[in-house]
């Protein structure tokens, strides 16, 4: 692809994931131009035709797929449609950006890896998490060495939601890409592998609190340890139930240092509340829910210090890096590549099995 080109993005959904986590960053990224969306059955209340009157509106997905302005499609659709919508997508020509979780299975995802190689495609999976600023924190100090060798890495994502979702999130089953094992494990389980790679083995128990029972079937709730060869273990939590006013977020134990952290990045309340990835402040968290760090210093002394979270780098960093990859036709500047993406699938689906046989899975 020639250097300076402007490339032609089309949607598919138009739903929350849409209006804020996307095409306000679209809207941002030099090189791509929004210009189509296919949205079933615009509504009164939720319309794209209305609130984009200048771009090209589809109500099923073939026109989009024969349009030949048409470069890149973000699938925005809930996960159960991901792969049908991604293979049909790749095989017209088109990049994909598709949202977490990737799909269903570990056989989809080698598919479109395949249908993307043969038709000279790329494929980004959209685990924005990976430039929240909390976890580029942690990303920035295991890399510094701050923690010495890290042996326990805590990862939450604990919420107070004491009624079952009415989104797919609630009605899709596990064998759709649906539950909070799909949904939030993504991210969580997204952000470990990011830094620590694939784990050598795999427990998990997937729980209902809402219902109280372990529910390897449809659980709201989970609990995974991935461990790796030199004694590191990541715990992996999702809770439904949790009942505080400062989530717990990161606890990351090691040799020299630990670091405690609480309360979720402040990108996607923001973004929910009509602020725009350009206002001043964006993305920038609450000086009162820095982490506290515990440093070993000389004689064994423990010092306790404040450590404020990264500067904001924004989801606009996942966007601008897909841009580079197409505009370059390399794969290697894809920010979340599908076979990664796959990887994550291969760990969801071990915290799957082992709940259900209660044993642990190896690699």
């Amino acid at each position: 692809m020639a250097a300076g080109k402007t490339f032609n993005v089309g949607i598919i959904g138009y739903g929350l994931s849409a209006k804020v986590f996307h095409i306000p960053f679209i809207n941002l990224t030099p090189q791509f131009k929004l210009h189509s969306i296919v949205q079933r059955k615009p509504t009164a209340s939720s319309s794209a035709p209305n609130d984009y009157p200048e771009l090209k509106h589809h109500t099923s997905l073939e026109p989009m797929l024969q349009d030949p302005d048409v470069d890149i499609i973000n699938i925005l659709t809930p996960p159960n449609t991901h792969f049908s919508f991604s293979k049909q997508a790749l095989q017209a020509g088109k990049h994909v950006l598709v949202e977490k979780p990737f799909v269903p299975t570990i056989e989809e995802a080698e598919e479109l890896i395949q249908i993307a190689r043969e038709n000279e495609r790329l494929i980004c999976v959209y685990q924005n998490r990976r430039w929240d600023s909390d976890f580029l924190t942690v990303k920035k100090m295991i890399a510094d060495g701050v923690f010495g060798r890290v042996y326990e890495f805590d990862t939450h994502f604990d919420r107070f939601r004491a009624d079952r979702p009415t989104s797919w999130k609630g009605e899709l089953t596990m064998a759709e890409g649906g539950g909070a094992l799909f949904d939030l494990g993504s991210h969580l389980i997204d952000q470990a592998y990011n830094l620590f790679g694939m784990p050598e083995t795999v427990y998990g128990k997937l729980v209902s609190q809402r219902d109280g029972k372990f529910d390897p079937e449809d659980p709201d709730s989970v609990h995974a340890q991935l461990c790796y060869p030199d004694g590191l273990i990541v715990s992996v939590r999702i809770g439904v139930m949790s009942v505080e006013t400062s989530q717990p977020r990161f606890w990351v134990r090691g040799t020299k240092a630990s670091y405690h952290k609480t309360c979720l990045d402040p990108q996607e309340d923001q973004l929910k509340a009509g602020a725009k990835p350009t206002d001043p402040g964006f993305g920038v968290e609450d000086p009162m829910n820095g982490g506290r760090l515990l440093l070993v210093k000389e004689g064994g002394q423990v010092e306790e210090r404040m450590k404020p979270t990264h500067k904001p780098e924004t989801y606009l960093k996942l966007f601008e890096g897909f841009a580079k990859a197409v505009e370059t036709g390399r794969e290697e500047y894809v920010p979340v590549p599908a076979r990664e993406a796959r990887d994550v699938l291969r760990i969801i689906h071990a915290v799957k099995e082992s709940a259900k046989s209660g044993r642990e899975v190896r690699f």
